[in-house]
């Protein structure tokens, strides 16, 4: 035995070995830190040129260098102070780091649904590399009663027929232990392979599934509402026709914007001096005529709102371009569109579809709430129908008068350069109340009726029975049963007898529980049923009220997604594969949960899943 073991060769190995650990820890965790970052914001990490000459390495190594010039204990281990073979930073090293971060996050959100139902929320788009992705989120009720929607994945599809989307996602759900058969609702927009019902994807999932419902988008029913009324009234047409020419002219160069914001600058000038305008933070924005889309829910009315506050200036940009454009056509355009705006036509037209826009505004942003419930988004709907038969019934002379410079009423209606179509004798009364006002707010009325007409579902209808709202006056309790039996797999013949009796204890409850009053929603229902422990006392109701929750509205999770995408995967970023790009999204898009998910954890992660020169 040696007489001074301190100083033996196993001491000595073991006290190297625990340095190197601990260099190792820190120099790993270092590099973690900067990816936590990257990912966090998005951001790029290679750089083109990483060589030691190279005055720009890319985000991880410069930042990697910055930490170490202001943190002295990580600069001992780090970059030219670590071992060559063991620098944590080539490229492999952070695809493995990244990796594990995303797989952890996702984990996180795996244990926090755990064995319970969920809805899919799904759709598809090309990325910048013009490759098919589809993108999968679920929607459930967490432990808390809240509802929770939560970014799963994208795939790349070589197509996007109903049968290829549903091997894909059931390949990314068995790749998470995610049984199909707990799929309580999917969530979609109205492409013929998604809501088909012979071959559709609602259509093939529902065969093997028969409690996953299918809801079709409100959001994007809403908007094709919206659209349909423009393509079917040729007003309306005309009204988005001289729209598209008019953004043609104005925003066709740099110049001619520049022309509008000077305009627009001058106008606000002349206000502040006239007293007419007041300054302040967020006061007197700068407004723009962006190009509006169909799939880009409330930019039409958006575009509506920002011409109608612009007029005077756009008409003064117009004069402008007919008078200093040295080409005869972009004279000419500007005269017409010019011509066309000053008509009465066009502002009676674009003030009626502001005023509809505008109803319909309202419950465009609230459907597009991630934590929306079925039952509400319902009720918005029969709102927004109720609000446009009051402006068909009461709206004509409000809007009448708001419009400067009407024509006489009596006279016989002459077109503003286009065709009369239909009656050619008619009043102007006859045209602009009966031909326009009323013929477009029927459209959007009978287009709400076509498009929402799910509403009507025995499923829907019955579930407007549990909503809280004016404490519990919906209530029907053979409703709220007829509605359990639309999930035989949940409530058998059994079942159906308890919950019976379990929902007379359970309304005599809700009715005298000062905490129950005043609900606006079943979200706010369900959370405090959580937090009372009634979910535990009535299990059988609040059951079923997590499956009316479940139930989406809107697929704007997936819409966000796919926004994302194209920030992270971008025309610099084109050569990016599908793994990473798929890894790099969930842990972007799901920052809340990521930043949650501990450093040892994913450097216990890290370790394991390759063998590592260095062991901790």
């Amino acid at each position: 035995m040696l007489t001074k073991p301190k100083i033996s060769i196993q001491s000595a190995f073991e006290q190297q070995s625990t340095k190197a650990q601990k260099e190792y820890h820190t120099r790993l965790l270092a590099s973690l830190h900067y990816i936590r970052y990257r990912l966090h914001q998005g951001l790029p990490t290679r750089g083109h040129d990483e060589s030691q000459e190279s005055s720009n390495k890319g985000n991880f190594l410069e930042l990697l260098e910055w930490l170490a010039k202001h943190n002295e204990e990580v600069d001992k281990v780090v970059l030219k102070n670590a071992p060559k073979n063991l620098q944590v930073t080539s490229p492999s090293i952070q695809k493995d780091i990244i990796h594990t971060c995303a797989k952890e996050t996702t984990k996180h959100i795996i244990r926090e649904l755990g064995e319970d139902y969920f809805a899919i929320l799904v759709d598809e788009s090309a990325d910048v590399t013009h490759n098919e992705q589809m993108s999968l989120c679920l929607r459930y009720v967490d432990k808390k009663g809240d509802i929770v929607e939560r970014f799963l994945g994208v795939v790349h599809v070589v197509d996007t027929t109903a049968l290829s989307l549903k091997k894909a996602i059931y390949s990314l759900l068995a790749e998470y232990s995610l049984s199909p058969s707990k799929i309580r609702g999917q969530g979609y927009d109205g492409a013929s392979n998604m809501k088909g019902e012979s071959n559709g994807l609602k259509t093939l999932i529902l065969k093997e599934t028969t409690s996953a419902y299918y809801v079709h988008c409100f959001a994007h029913q809403l908007q094709l509402t919206l659209v349909a009324v423009s393509k079917k009234s040729i007003d309306c047409g005309w009204l988005f026709e001289i729209l598209t020419n008019l953004l043609n002219v104005i925003g066709v160069s740099c110049k001619r914007k520049e022309m509008l914001r000077e305009a627009q600058a001058q106008k606000v000038s002349q206000a502040f001096d006239d007293g007419k305008l007041e300054s302040g933070k967020g006061l007197n924005q700068e407004l723009s005529l962006g190009r509006p889309g169909d799939t880009r829910w409330g930019s039409h009315y958006k575009l509506i709102v920002n011409v109608i506050s612009l007029y005077p200036v756009i008409c003064r940009v117009l004069d402008k371009i007919g008078d200093v454009s040295s080409s005869s056509d972009d004279r000419l355009k500007a005269d017409v569109v010019g011509y066309s705006l000053e008509s009465f036509d066009f502002i009676f037209m674009i003030h009626l579809m502001k005023i509809i826009f505008g109803v319909a505004n309202d419950l465009n942003k609230t459907l597009q709430r991630k934590d929306q419930d079925i039952v509400n988004a319902m009720a918005l709907v029969t709102l927004t129908k109720q609000r446009l038969q009051q402006v068909r019934d009461n709206g004509w002379e409000p809007l009448l008068s708001s419009v400067i410079e009407a024509p006489n009423m009596e006279d016989v209606y002459v077109p503003t350069g286009r065709k009369k179509h239909g009656k050619l004798h008619t009043t102007n009364l006859h045209h602009f109340r009966i031909e326009v006002f009323v013929e477009i707010i029927d459209l959007q009325l009978q287009e709400l009726k076509n498009r929402f007409d799910e509403v009507s579902m025995e499923l829907l209808v019955n579930m407007a029975s549990l909503s809280p709202v004016d404490d519990f006056k919906s209530f029907d309790k053979e409703k709220v049963i007829a509605l359990a039996k639309l999930y035989p797999s949940e409530f058998s013949s059994v079942e159906l007898v308890r919950l019976g009796d379990q929902l007379d204890n359970y309304i005599y409850d809700m009715k005298k529980d000062d905490i129950f009053q005043g609900l606006k929603d079943l979200k706010e229902l369900s959370k405090e049923m959580v937090r009372s422990n009634k979910d535990k006392v009535f299990d059988h109701v609040y059951l079923l009220i997590k499956l009316v929750l479940i139930l989406p509205v809107a697929t704007t999770s997936v819409e966000r997604a796919f926004s994302a995408m194209t920030f992270v995967k971008n025309k610099l970023r084109n050569s990016m594969g599908d793994q990473l790009l798929n890894h790099c999204l969930v842990t972007y898009i799901e920052k809340d949960v990521f930043s949650k998910v501990s450093d040892e954890v994913i450097v216990t992660h890290y370790q394991n899943i390759s063998n590592r020169r260095q062991h901790l």
